[in-house]
């Protein structure tokens, strides 16, 4: 009886400090983060045709730099056009006219200074400018030949100021088409007495320019 019960006690021992069932752990495959949408490119939305983005006035003042006049179609000012060609046609004329006065003085005073008889300008026998006057013809070319330089170089110099100006007046008119005037701005001129600030006590007639407000 003593041995069943020693082999009992020992059996409850054993059970007693024997480990719980543990429960096995699923892991299942796959990556290890998870792919998380991330949007487009905001740079990548914006692309599109570069003069979308720009305002008016610098579309017209493109299309004018480009294609003279181009700008004034552009904000409707048809009737500017012709005046745009017109200014461009008169000193594309006068350009030419002075240029090719330039070149004929030029040759001429080279061909009469090279001290070569067998040699003749255009103007030789010309009644001021023939070789018969000697020195003071020889003056007169080279007086017209510097002229007509001056005056083509005049041209060029105001043919990049009339381009310029058909730029500014496109750009300028661009701004101004957005511009709203309120019809109850008003604008009076009337005739008056402006007293000088060197002459104390003299007074001089001008006019006198008054913006004010229509009241209703």
């Amino acid at each position: 009886m003593r041995k069943v019960g020693a082999v009992a006690w020992l059996l409850g021992m054993v059970l007693y400090f024997a480990p719980a069932q543990t429960q096995g752990q699923v892991i299942t495959a796959g990556p290890d983060s998870v792919r998380v949408p991330v949007p487009p490119d905001t740079a990548e939305q914006q692309r599109g045709f570069f003069l979308s983005k720009w305002d008016k006035p610098a579309k017209a003042a493109l299309f004018s730099a480009i294609i003279p006049g181009a700008g004034q179609v552009y904000n409707k000012a048809y009737w500017k056009v012709p005046i745009v060609y017109a200014t461009g046609a008169v000193l594309t004329y006068f350009f030419i006219d002075n240029n090719d006065k330039f070149q004929d003085y030029r040759v001429a005073l080279l061909r009469r200074t090279d001290n070569d008889s067998t040699t003749v300008d255009q103007y030789a026998n010309h009644p001021i400018l023939g070789v018969q006057n000697g020195t003071n013809a020889v003056s007169n070319l080279r007086y017209r030949r510097d002229y007509y330089r001056r005056n083509r170089d005049l041209t060029i110099i105001l043919s990049v100021a009339a381009y310029t100006l058909q730029i500014a007046e496109a750009y300028v008119h661009a701004h101004l088409k957005d511009f709203e005037v309120s019809e109850d701005l008003a604008l009076r001129v009337q005739p008056n007495l402006l007293p000088l600030r060197n002459q104390p006590g003299t007074l001089t007639p001008g006019f006198t320019l008054t913006l004010y407000t229509r009241s209703k």
